[in-house]
């Protein structure tokens, strides 16, 4: 990914999203493991999707709505590469990749929805 489309959340989002289909797409198929995958991708992939959301918005309230929303989203990501970090004890160094990234993510949406609130100057 180049540094321009590292800086846009939006496309950190959606390449993010992606590596963590790919990994999901490389484990071999466990009952637990697949109820934690189906719901990783739905939070994985909600971040994006309200990110591009907000971007439509037609109000700043609007565009605080989705950034909330999807900084929600990438709390709950956090929790679930949690819980698969604990059960694939022979993946760490992919996971903490993916944990990393998802930190970043997440202090990235939380700084804008400070700045958003007023509670922090541009």
């Amino acid at each position: 990914m180049s540094l321009e489309l590292k800086k846009d959340i939006k496309y950190r989002a959606f390449y993010f999203s992606l590596d963590v289909i790919h990994f999901l797409e490389s484990l071999s198929f466990r009952q637990s493991i697949k109820i934690i995958s189906d719901q990783l991708i739905r939070s994985v992939t909600s971040i994006g999707a309200n990110i591009v959301e907000a971007r439509g918005s037609s109000s700043k309230k609007e565009f605080l709505k989705f950034i909330q929303i999807s900084l929600k989203s990438s709390f709950e990501v956090t929790y679930w590469l949690a819980l698969l970090d604990e059960l694939l004890l022979d993946r760490k160094e992919e996971m903490a990749k993916l944990k990393s990234e998802a930190n970043e993510i997440n202090k990235i949406l939380n700084s804008s929805v400070l700045t958003l609130k007023g509670c922090k100057k541009l």
